[in-house]
């Protein structure tokens, strides 16, 4: 048995793959190395032969696939002399912002929509010392305002317009293909933003040029900052699929929504930033977008955690709401393997699961024959 080596974070991990230097001060908080879970129990009701798995991205550092973009970005902040971050966001965004901030010892600004954000991501924004500023809008008017902020004060935008974000969030394909040993042949995720998409097809194509694949313009989305390493393993780019909640569904509407409504608070962003190539995403792949109800989304939520121990939040069942609905229809073919990214863990939006439990708490004596008979009153 080996013992001594430690797990330092992403950036260390696939520094060769990434725009950093030997000198880079890294920003980490140990983020990436989230589990692949292949399920076992919710395929066999479906009566289909497919692999499907989760990438629980919720057991990142603060509790989302945020921190993977947010190493990159804050690093870099950093190492350009940054004192100040700035974005806007739904709530994941401003938790990870926060965190990686008070690692650096920098300053956190995050804007906020007021009373459209779950209580548990605006703990962590606040906890770690950010300063938090709510506004009488949406995300999209959030965006709007810290786009113009960067642009006339000395703070470093971190949404995933900056591209140093999507070269964090790229590693989560690297990952999937290490496990598999190949890329899976759907990768299904939730679409807000649509940054997440776009950095998986660029971990994929990264890797995907280096083993003899033809690749158009491998480099289309990365603005110049990939670094290949050659060597790769993967010899396939997956079919990307892309779903959104029905209430906020700009990539179904073919337009901007200007009022996006939604209990997915992670994804109800009505103008994309990611808009364009998220499009060239979907054509490229061969994947297409979708758009799940309300009540399907937390119905997955549900299942993944009454099914499979899987305790995802709401925005991030939307993967495997639409990818159960594919593969019964056989739009997803038998015999596939497809992954589902869960972007946030279910901790982040308390107030949604317990408002669905499928049992109440049995309040009773402290007896033994109580406890016994609400046991047995409650056997399956």
């Amino acid at each position: 048995m080996a013992f001594g080596h430690r797990y330092t974070g992403l950036i260390d991990r696939y520094r060769d793959r990434l725009p950093v230097h030997d000198d880079t001060r890294i920003i980490s908080l140990g983020e990436g190395n989230t589990p692949l879970i292949r399920l076992n129990n919710i395929p066999r009701e479906l009566d289909y032969d497919v692999e499907l798995y989760v990438k629980f991205e919720g057991l990142n550092p603060t509790g989302s696939f945020k921190d993977r973009g947010m190493t990159m970005a804050v690093t870099k902040a950093v190492e350009e002399g940054s004192k100040a971050i700035i974005c806007a966001s739904t709530g994941n965004t401003s938790a990870a912002a926060a965190a990686y901030a008070a690692r650096a010892g920098i300053t956190a600004f995050v804007v906020i929509p007021d009373g459209k954000i779950a209580m548990g991501k605006l703990a962590q924004a606040m906890m770690h010392g950010s300063v938090v500023i709510q506004i009488e809008g949406n995300f999209d008017d959030g965006m709007r305002l810290v786009k113009e902020v960067a642009n006339t004060s000395p703070v470093t935008l971190v949404n995933s317009v900056n591209p140093f974000r999507l070269q964090g969030q790229k590693t989560a394909a690297f990952e999937i293909v290490e496990e598999l040993g190949r890329a899976p042949d759907f990768h299904c995720l939730p679409v807000g933003n649509a940054g997440n998409i776009t950095a998986h097809w660029i971990g994929y194509s990264e890797l995907a040029a280096h083993t003899g694949e033809h690749v158009t313009e491998a480099c289309t989305f990365c603005r110049g900052h990939c670094r290949y390493a050659g060597g790769g393993v993967a010899g396939q780019r997956p079919r990307m699929v892309g779903y959104q909640a029905s209430g906020s569904a700009p990539f179904l509407r073919g337009a901007m929504v200007d009022a996006p409504e939604t209990v997915a608070t992670a994804i109800r962003i009505g103008h994309p930033q990611s808009w364009d190539v998220a499009w060239k995403v979907r054509e490229e792949s061969g994947g297409w977008f979708d758009e799940c109800a309300d009540e399907e989304i937390l119905a997955a939520q549900k299942l993944l955690a009454e099914k499979e121990g899987v305790f995802c939040e709401p925005a991030s069942a939307a993967s495997v709401a639409g990818a159960l609905r594919d593969i019964r229809d056989r739009k997803i073919p038998e015999g596939s393997s497809v992954v589902c990214t869960l972007t946030g863990h279910g901790l982040k939006d308390p107030d949604a699961a317990i408002a669905q439990a499928s049992r109440e708490p049995i309040k009773v004596r402290a007896e033994l024959e109580a406890v016994t008979r609400a046991i047995h009153e409650n056997m399956e």
